[in-house]
């Protein structure tokens, strides 16, 4: 699962002192990194028209979304988190979730602006909660969690080299993900600025 950058992941967890960063959750993360630009030539490889390299694509992207899952919870799990983890664990989340939505609006299965609209809020709630971090996390919101889930199966789908009313369905899921995409990032900056906030 895609971290939420609307709340506690392992940014804003607290570093385990004796905790070496050469250890498994980082070996995935890295190894996600690696997996960004081989999904991202696999998707996009001849205009996204080679169905082979599509499902392959997609084989790449869920294998990505495991390591992102399986690192936090090793790292939580086996007191692993170090420094490196909290700054490259969102930086791989963010590089995966870019590329796969450049990808789709490149091959037109996903409109520009859908991709637009996402990519600014992602960026500018992640800049902002690191603003934010010295006066305390903002917990995750239910709205949140939702809007990792719903980018991650509408991006599944439409990664698919498939056409007709699954497609419709991959897009109407995006539309979705927009929509509380766009309505957690409003809460999130309302959260952030807060006078009971700003006053902590």
């Amino acid at each position: 699962m895609i971290h939420d950058p609307d709340g506690p992941d392992l940014a804003s967890a607290p570093e385990a002192p004796l905790a070496s960063p050469w250890n498994v959750p980082n070996a995935l993360t890295v190894l996600r990194i690696l997996l960004v630009p081989v999904f991202g030539w696999l998707l996009m490889s001849q205009g996204g028209d080679d169905t082979s390299l599509r499902w392959w694509a997609l084989a790449v992207f869920l294998v990505a979304i495991g390591t992102d899952w399986v690192d936090g919870y090793l790292a939580r799990r086996q007191g692993l988190i170090t420094a490196f983890g909290k700054l490259m664990d969102p930086i791989a989340d963010k590089a995966l979730i870019g590329t796969a939505l450049v990808g789709l609006s490149v091959i037109d299965r996903l409109p520009w602006w859908v991709t637009v609209v996402i990519l600014v809020r992602e960026l500018g709630i992640t800049l902002l909660r690191f603003i934010v971090i010295r006066r305390g996390v903002i917990p995750a919101s239910k709205g949140g969690k939702l809007k990792t889930v719903l980018q991650a199966v509408g991006i599944s789908i439409l990664i698919l080299p498939v056409a007709g009313w699954f497609a419709q369905l991959g897009l109407l899921v995006m539309y979705a993900a927009l929509v509380v995409t766009v309505v957690t990032g409003v809460d999130y900056v309302r959260q952030a600025l807060s006078p009971r906030r700003r006053a902590a």
